[in-house]
């Protein structure tokens, strides 16, 4: 061991020798702030490592440059990330870490493992190592080679734009009201910052699954029985059925009701209505029938007395699906009107605008919207990348393919 070409042996050894070192720079000094690579830092930082690979490669004939950009260290760099993606995989992964939370996970790094410094002293490795692989294979370039590097400089490309550009990346939530523009958020600090970018709530659209019925006892107010609380499921489909020791069915059903009287409710599309049902509940006889609401900001809710013990009640109805049309402007393009919803967000130049939330107590009747607005300067050579990455995907197979019936052809 340690004579060279060193090998796997070796290579293990020293990934095995960098994790601990990470492990004690994360015990010492706390996890690694990726701050301290905001732009300009980020570029400067690149280009020491882009000069670094090219005076490193006039050692390539040397057995350490050998060993370095080899097959035996980049698959234990390889071994390393996947352990450490194994570790991130068991540990619940926290956006922020309580400062009073003094457990061994939390001080190793194992609940913000890509901010840990094991993690970050792999990963620089695993860059440098992949970028000298390419510029060796550069320096003696063969056209057939085209789908190595397709592959190769996609994936550093990759590991370069995703590490170095986390610290250009910003997250803000912005309140929008209805009919109001709004350009401005608050930070970490509670600080108001005035964004390049304002959003102007047209309409707030929500859709919402049918609700249920459940029996609670009117003293407690506890939903029976209590071991397990069973729940009826309001469906056109499926108007009767058994609700705890009673027989339910649904006479007629309204989702957006507004009471007519002190008892009974009209169809009425408008903010504040709620689903309303009329219910015919039996056991032993005993028949009670009436309607039940569930209620809203904007009236009250309605339950069905069944004996002197028990009630029917209805749940809050589910969100199914909300959208906001929002107009979003910017300094330098024209306005874009545009519909967005969960998982369908809006692309702006350098922005992402997600749909974050709502007023949840008002639901369907909520006056505002909130966005997730997320500036990330270096998503288009991530991007780059992954196509560069794909590109040489495709060629391997498809030259490993030809290769295949060649020999087939020689058989």
């Amino acid at each position: 061991m340690w004579e060279f070409p060193w090998r796997y042996k070796e290579s293990i050894a020293i990934i095995t020798g960098i994790i601990i070192i990470g492990f004690i720079l994360q015990l010492l000094i706390g996890k690694f702030n990726f701050l301290l690579f905001s732009s300009p830092v980020n570029l400067i930082v690149g280009g020491i490592i882009i000069l670094f690979l090219i005076l490193f490669s006039f050692a390539r004939k040397n057995a350490i440059y050998h060993w370095f950009s080899g097959v035996p260290f980049a698959v234990s760099l390889i071994g390393g990330l996947l352990i450490l993606g194994i570790v991130m995989g068991l540990t619940p992964q926290l956006l922020r870490v309580d400062p009073h939370d003094s457990s061994a996970l939390t001080r190793l790094g194992f609940r913000q493992i890509t901010s840990s410094w094991a993690f970050v002293l792999v990963y620089f490795l695993t860059l440098l190592s992949l970028g000298a692989l390419i510029v060796r294979r550069l320096i003696a370039f063969k056209i057939k080679d085209y789908a190595f590097y397709f592959n190769h400089i996609g994936l550093w490309i990759i590991l370069f734009a995703a590490g170095l550009g986390t610290a250009d990346i910003k997250r803000y939530v912005m309140y929008v009201y209805e009919g109001e523009v709004e350009w401005r958020v608050y930070n970490d600090n509670g600080d108001v910052l005035e964004l390049p970018v304002a959003i102007q709530l047209n309409d707030f659209v929500m859709e919402e699954y049918p609700p249920k019925l459940a029996i609670i006892d009117r003293n407690t107010g506890e939903t029976l029985p209590i071991s397990k609380p069973d729940y009826f499921q309001i469906d056109e489909k499926r108007p009767s059925g058994k609700l705890y020791e009673w027989n339910i069915s649904i006479e007629e059903y309204i989702h957006e009701a507004i009471r007519n009287s002190d008892s009974t409710y009209y169809h009425m599309p408008m903010p504040g209505s709620s689903p309303a049902a009329r219910v015919r509940a039996e056991r032993n006889g005993n028949i009670s029938e009436g309607w039940v609401c569930g209620g809203s900001m904007s009236q009250l809710y309605m339950t069905l007395p069944l004996d002197s013990q028990h009630c029917v009640v209805m749940t809050q109805s589910e969100p199914k699906r909300f959208m906001s049309d929002i107009t979003v402007i910017t300094e330098h393009e024209d306005d874009v009107n545009a519909q967005v919803e969960v998982n369908k967000p809006l692309k702006i130049g350098d922005w992402m605008i997600y749909q974050y939330g709502y007023n949840t107590q008002a639901g369907k009747a909520s006056t505002y919207s909130s966005f997730e607005l997320v500036y990330d300067p270096w998503l288009w050579p991530v991007y780059i990348g992954i196509i560069l990455f794909a590109l040489g995907s495709v060629c391997l197979l498809w030259s490993g393919n030809k290769k295949t019936k060649k020999e087939d052809d020689v058989e």
